[in-house]
C-alpha cells in the first residue's frame, strides 16, 4: 500500500498520519467507517429475563453506541484519524459533540427526521449481555447519500463496514467500485448479507456464531477453512470469546488466546478489538503484535461500563500486561 507514518502526540493518545503513494500527489489516506449510531439504554439485572418473566433492574443508563460508532471510537484512541459516515435521529444531536470529544470527523454524519437507532441492553451479575437493536435512523440512507460521501474517497482509502445499516450491498459494489479496501465486520449477520457481494471484501473480522451462520460449519477450524476458500484473498479474523481470536490469511495462521479478567460489560468488546485490529494493520504492525493489541484493548474495555466509552486509550493498552 506504500504507507508513510508521521506520529504525533495528542490529548495522551498517538494520532497517526498515513500517507498513501497511490493517491494523487501523495494526499493521506483516508479511513471511512460508514456505520450505526444508537443510543444505548442499559438495564443491570441479576440475569437475563427468561420468557414470560418480569424481573427488576439495579440500574439504568443511556449511553452512546452502536456498532458503527463504537469501532470509530476504538480506531481513534487506537491512533487513527477516522471520517464517521451515518444518520442520527432528531435527539441524536449529542453525537456531533461526542465525535468532537473522541477524535472522530463528523463531515459525513447527517441529521434525518424520525428516531435514532437506539439499544435494550440487558447486562447481568455475570457481565454477559443481550440486545435488542431498533434500527431507526440506521436504515435510513439512501444510494443517492451513500454516493454523496463516497464522492470524497478515492482508491486506496479504508471503509469500515457493520451491517446494522441499510444500503450494505449498494455501498460495497460503490466503495469496490472507487477501488478502496473494504473491512467488513457482518454483525448482527442476517439475510442481508446474502445479498452483498462478499468476494470484494478484503478483511473479515467476525464472531463464531456469525462464522457459522455464513458458512454453515461450527468449529473454528471448520469456519477458518470454508472461509479461506471462499474468500481465498481475504486476511480472516474470528474472534472466540474467552478463547481468543484465529487469523488466517494465505499460508499465514495465528492463534492469540485471550486474558483472563473479571467482564463487568462486554457490551463493546468485541467492536473495540476490530477497531485496534484495524488499526494494527493501518500501522504495518507485525500480525502477531496486532492480535495482542486488539485483545489487550478488548480485555480492557469488559472490565468497565457502557459501549464507546468503554473503549481504551492506546497508552492504556502499552501498560496492560494481563
Amino acid at each position: 500500500m506504500g504507507v508513510l507514518c508521521n506520529v504525533v502526540d495528542k490529548k495522551s493518545y498517538i494520532v497517526v498520519q498515513f500517507v498513501n503513494k497511490g493517491h494523487k500527489g501523495g494526499a493521506t489516506m483516508k479511513v471511512l467507517n460508514f456505520g450505526s449510531l444508537n443510543l444505548d439504554y442499559t438495564y443491570s439485572v441479576e440475569h437475563i429475563v427468561r420468557e414470560g418473566e418480569t424481573i427488576s433492574s439495579n440500574g439504568m443508563a443511556m449511553n452512546l453506541g452502536g456498532k458503527g460508532f463504537n469501532q470509530s471510537v476504538a480506531m481513534s484512541r487506537a491512533g487513527i484519524p477516522v471520517y464517521h459516515a451515518g444518520l442520527v435521529g432528531e435527539e441524536g444531536l449529542v453525537f456531533f459533540d461526542a465525535c468532537e470529544t473522541y477524535g472522530i470527523k463528523t463531515d459525513y454524519i447527517k441529521t434525518v427526521t424520525g428516531r435514532c437507532g437506539h439499544t435494550i441492553i440487558q447486562v447481568d451479575s455475570s457481565g454477559q449481555n443481550c440486545i435488542v437493536l431498533f434500527g431507526g435512523a440506521n436504515q435510513k440512507n439512501s444510494k443517492e447519500y451513500v454516493d454523496e460521501v463516497l464522492s470524497h474517497f478515492e482508491a486506496g482509502d479504508i471503509i469500515v463496514l457493520q451491517n446494522e445499516i441499510n444500503e450494505l450491498p449498494y455501498i460495497i459494489d460503490r466503495a469496490f467500485s472507487i477501488g478502496m479496501t473494504i473491512v467488513l465486520n457482518p454483525s448482527p449477520l442476517d439475510d442481508k448479507i446474502d445479498e452483498c457481494d462478499l468476494g470484494k471484501v478484503s478483511v473479515f473480522i467476525l464472531n463464531e456464531t456469525e462464522g457459522e451462520q455464513l458458512t454453515g460449519e461450527n468449529t473454528p477450524s471448520g469456519i477458518i477453512q470454508s472461509m479461506q476458500a471462499n474468500y481465498s484473498n481475504a486476511k480472516i479474523v474470528l474472534t472466540l470469546g474467552k478463547s481468543g481470536s484465529i487469523y488466517h490469511h494465505g499460508d499465514e495462521e495465528l492463534y492469540q488466546p485471550a486474558f483472563e479478567v473479571k467482564a463487568v460489560d462486554t457490551t463493546a468488546a468485541g467492536d473495540t478489538f476490530t477497531g485496534f485490529f484495524i488499526a494494527g494493520l493501518l500501522k504495518k504492525m507485525p500480525m502477531r503484535d496486532v492480535l495482542l493489541m486488539a485483545t489487550k484493548a478488548s480485555a480492557l474495555a469488559v472490565q468497565k461500563n457502557g459501549a464507546a466509552q468503554s473503549v481504551p486509550f492506546m497508552s492504556e493498552v502499552e501498560l496492560f500486561e494481563g
